[in-house]
């Protein structure tokens, strides 16, 4: 069965929920977790952010990103420590979270990726994408979908 899962999250409420009901998963099937989060590259700053102080720099973008997603993967160490499962984490900065989530899955050697999916349907999930569906699309690595 599965040995090692790739739990990805964005810190929402919902990947809270699927991130509850991986590491039960991993628990129970004696697997190991590798937690993983993309947060936003950085975008060079215009003329009119430079010219209204608005920057931000690079040092410290990396430094806010950083903190972002170690927050976010807090919640999965947590649980994954309570649950008594083995635990891994890593982040990226990515503009394609879906291409990032593969990517990660492949070099930690994952062979499922659990994740969880919003819903969206029609103009939401037009707009907003759906990184999941990306994931799904995309992947030669099982994926199981939290609803």
């Amino acid at each position: 069965m599965y040995k090692h899962i790739l739990i990805p999250t964005d810190g929402s409420k919902l990947s809270e929920k699927a991130i509850e009901a991986g590491i039960e998963f991993a628990r129970f099937i004696h697997a190991r977790v590798t937690g993983f989060t993309a947060v936003p590259e950085y975008q060079v700053p215009s003329e009119a952010e430079l010219m209204s102080k608005h920057a931000i720099s690079l040092a410290d973008y990396e430094r806010d990103a950083k903190k972002q997603a170690e927050i976010a993967l807090q919640a999965i160490a947590d649980r994954a420590r309570a649950a008594g499962v083995d635990y891994d984490a890593e982040f990226t900065q990515s503009d394609v979270p879906h291409e990032a989530i593969i990517r990660a899955a492949q070099k930690h050697g994952c062979d499922l990726i659990f994740m969880a999916s919003h819903g969206r349907r029609g103009l939401s999930a037009l707009v907003h994408g759906s990184e999941t569906q990306g994931v799904l699309t995309h992947s030669t690595i099982p994926t199981l979908v939290y609803r």
